[in-house]
């Protein structure tokens, strides 16, 4: 069973259940890959969206990545990718799939910029997250183009517009 803990380190605008959302965002995410049994399997499965600020986003993109700089989300995934096809089958009892962390000023410059509402551009950023927890990038142009269309897919199941629409 998947389970989505939502922890915001501020108030992010919006008048929206973060929570709610970024476990529709997850379990959108999951439902379109070869891990989909992941959001029913037997073990708890268990994904955390941090929702802090540009200055913590900073931190971690230089402890972790080594770019001193914010950006709009971080992924950690937790399970080596060569391990995610036996997890849903797993008797472990719990499976820590990662950690999503967004940063709200570039989200909301972002959001701004795209002519988009916050809560559907962080709502894209949690679906690109969860994808890269289970094991997609986007290194290289035909890695790109597949993720951005499960990106597409999963945002079309919530009722969010293609973002990459502007960009065709």
């Amino acid at each position: 069973m998947l389970s989505v803990e939502t922890h915001a380190a501020m108030p992010w605008p919006d008048a929206l259940d973060w929570e709610v959302r970024a476990a529709e965002a997850v379990a959108a995410a999951l439902a379109i890959t070869p891990f989909a049994a992941l959001v029913d399997a037997a073990p708890l499965v268990e994904v955390a969206v941090r929702l802090t600020d540009d200055a913590e986003v900073r931190a971690l993109n230089h402890d972790f990545r080594g770019k001193d700089k914010p950006t709009n989300v971080l992924s950690f995934p937790q399970v080596q990718a060569d391990l995610l096809e036996s997890l849903a089958n797993s008797d472990d009892g719990e499976i820590l799939l990662g950690d999503i962390v967004l940063a709200r000023e570039t989200c909301a410059r972002e959001a701004a910029e795209k002519n988009v509402s916050l809560a559907d551009h962080a709502t894209h950023l949690i679906v690109h997250g969860a994808l890269h927890l289970v094991g997609y990038d986007h290194m290289d142009d035909a890695a790109a183009a597949a993720m951005e269309a499960l990106e597409v897919k999963a945002l079309a199941s919530l009722g969010i517009a293609n973002p990459y629409a502007d960009q065709d």
